[in-house]
């Protein structure tokens, strides 16, 4: 379900706006619409790997963010699919055997329930996909989920 919401509201944001942030009100340092987008694919990686118990994959980039070198639509559409698919890596992983194991936090040295990481995926990324979203609307783009 995130996937198919996410991804085509990426897609349909319009190149020329992955740039736009809201100015109007309380929005001094939010994200752009573009790092929305690599903030989302860069948790997915971090807490994909937490769950599987791997290393994050290099192409996830350094920190929150995703790598420096996403600039274009295209670049940050192609990243967060590759997070997408990384997080289905992780998620046909689980089992009712292994949920309640104890794994390396993606956020700290704690070590915390795989089934709480695997969760971050939904939660983290439908509070992101609100935001892009509003963005999308403030620049008359109707979310596809949305669309009749």
């Amino acid at each position: 379900m995130l996937e198919h919401e996410l991804v085509p509201l990426a897609e349909a944001m319009p190149a020329d706006k992955y740039q736009f942030a809201p100015t109007h009100g309380e929005f001094k340092g939010v994200r752009t619409f573009g790092q929305q987008v690599g903030h989302i694919g860069a948790v997915m990686y971090m807490v994909s790997a937490s769950v599987l118990g791997e290393k994050v994959p290099a192409e996830a980039g350094e920190g929150e963010n995703g790598p420096a070198t996403l600039k274009t639509k295209d670049d940050y559409v192609k990243y967060l699919k590759g997070a997408v698919a990384y997080s289905h890596k992780a998620m046909n992983s689980l089992t009712s055997a292994n949920l309640t194991a104890m794994v390396k936090s993606a956020f700290g040295k704690d070590k915390v329930p795989r089934v709480s990481m695997a969760s971050v995926v939904t939660w983290h990324s439908f509070d992101h996909y609100g935001q892009m979203a509003v963005y999308a609307r403030m620049n008359g783009i109707v979310p596809p989920a949305s669309r009749q």
